[in-house]
Parts: C-alpha cells; sequence; structure tokens
C-alpha cells in the first residue's frame, strides 16, 4: 500500500499534495493524543478508543473488574506502548489511499472531459 502511494504521489502536483496532506492531518489519528490517551488512559484502553479498536478497548475495561484482568490489562497496556506507533501510522496510512484514490479519480475525470 505504501509503495502504491509513493507511486501515485509523483503523479500530483504541488497543490494536491498540499491538498492530500491537509486532508490527512484532519481525518487521520494524531500520534501526540494517541499517546497522551495511552499515558493517562492506557489501563482502561483509552487509546484504543482514540483509535478506533472498540472491541479490545471494551475488554480493557472488562478485565480491569477483576485482580487478574488487572495484571493482564497491566501488560496490555505496556505492550501498547510500543504499538501506538505503529497503528496510528497504519490507519493514517489507510486515511492517505482513500484520499488519494478520490483525488486520482477526480484528476482523471477532468483529463477525460478535456
Amino acid at each position: 500500500m505504501l509503495t502504491n502511494n509513493i507511486a501515485l504521489k509523483s503523479q500530483l502536483e504541488a497543490k494536491e499534495l498540499l491538498l492530500l496532506e491537509s486532508e490527512v492531518k484532519n481525518q487521520g489519528k494524531s500520534m501526540l493524543v494517541a499517546y497522551i490517551l495511552w499515558y493517562f488512559l492506557g489501563i482502561f484502553g483509552g487509546h484504543r478508543f482514540y483509535l478506533d479498536k472498540k472491541g479490545t478497548a471494551i475488554t480493557m475495561i472488562i478485565l480491569d473488574i477483576t485482580i487478574i484482568g488487572l495484571a493482564a490489562t497491566i501488560i496490555w497496556h505496556l505492550i501498547d506502548a510500543f504499538m501506538v506507533y505503529r497503528y496510528v501510522k497504519e490507519i493514517n496510512a489507510e486515511v492517505e489511499s482513500r484520499i488519494l484514490a478520490q483525488i486520482m479519480h477526480k484528476k482523471n475525470q477532468s483529463s477525460d472531459s478535456l
């Protein structure tokens, strides 16, 4: 997906690249917000709600109810410290691919009408 994005981005003009970057920033996820949520609400899955991983976020909340579950959630929380970066990058790459496809579609439509 990433190599495909690079090839498509090379076909864009500067104005289209700025539009792409702006839309990814608006629609994508912030690394800073994800880590702040991980730090303060991570044991309750706050960062996972933000990253649209609602199923596992709810699982973390349910596990917090028991002592054994809480121990598992603490370990999970520590592992997520390393995984949040990858999750944000994957989400933003998907957003970029979707927006890039829209831009290329509009660009092809306008060139076909000429």
